[in-house]
């Protein structure tokens, strides 16, 4: 029964974000976030849209450049998620 539960818990988990994976920021997450409140009231919609690459991830948070002319960003990881 362990073994069942472990595996429909590990069939709902996103996979992993590694270096170099193209992004966009999840809205819902992004706008109840610290990071929103202490940020701009509307952020850009390029964010949420995509793609963005992650270049570096430590810890619980990611380095994302876009694809446009602006300085690259440091989001949580559950901000991120693979773009589709």
């Amino acid at each position: 029964m362990a073994e069942s539960d472990a595996a429909a818990t590990a069939k709902t988990k996103p996979a992993a974000l590694r270096k170099g994976a193209l992004v966009n920021v999840n809205r819902a997450a992004y706008s109840a976030s610290l990071e929103a409140s202490a940020s701009d009231p509307a952020a850009p919609d390029y964010i949420f849209e995509g793609p963005g690459e992650l270049l570096v991830v430590r810890g619980d948070y990611g380095q994302v450049r876009w694809n446009r002319p602006v300085p690259d960003v440091w989001l949580r990881m559950d901000q991120l998620e693979a773009c589709s």
